[in-house]
């Protein structure tokens, strides 16, 4: 069960994980030594997955957001296995759901440009057996968050 300072140390860590142990501690209330071990508790016990750097997709030349609603008439647990092994390997999908609804699997993919984007669709129906896929591409990113409301 998570506490207040817990909660005050995982909202901390998802604005700015690279921040000083010393500024967080500070900012929480405690000494350094135990606000590590919590953040060392919450580690160990599946709070913090990982630590990661966002970069800018549009300074890297991936300013192409798409997202692929993708339809199927095969749902077994062969199929899937396979999909989710060509899904993986596209480093271009960064997000990738099983959907309920009109649609099956709902892929985000950050590319280049249209080509590049075509490229991937391509690599992705030839694959594996898909009955429909429908892209549409977003014109604004107007929120765009990893900080979950804790």
């Amino acid at each position: 069960m998570l506490d207040l300072i817990d909660r005050k140390i995982l909202r901390a860590l998802q604005a700015d994980a690279s921040r000083s142990l010393g500024d967080i501690a500070s900012e929480v209330g405690l000494s350094s030594s135990p606000c590590w071990k919590r953040i060392k508790r919450l580690e160990a016990e599946g709070y913090i997955v990982e630590r990661v750097t966002i970069l800018d997709r549009e300074r890297l030349d991936l300013g192409v957001t798409v997202f692929a609603a993708v339809k199927t008439n095969q749902h077994h647990e062969t199929w899937l296995a396979d999909f989710a092994r060509t899904v993986a390997a596209i480093p271009e999908v960064v997000e990738f759901y099983r959907m309920s609804g009109d649609v099956d699997y709902l892929l985000k993919i950050v590319c280049k440009d249209i080509a590049d984007y075509d490229r991937i669709y391509r690599a992705l129906i030839k694959s594996t057996a898909i009955y429909d896929v429908s892209s549409s591409f977003a014109m604004e990113q107007i929120k765009c968050t990893t900080q979950l409301p804790i």
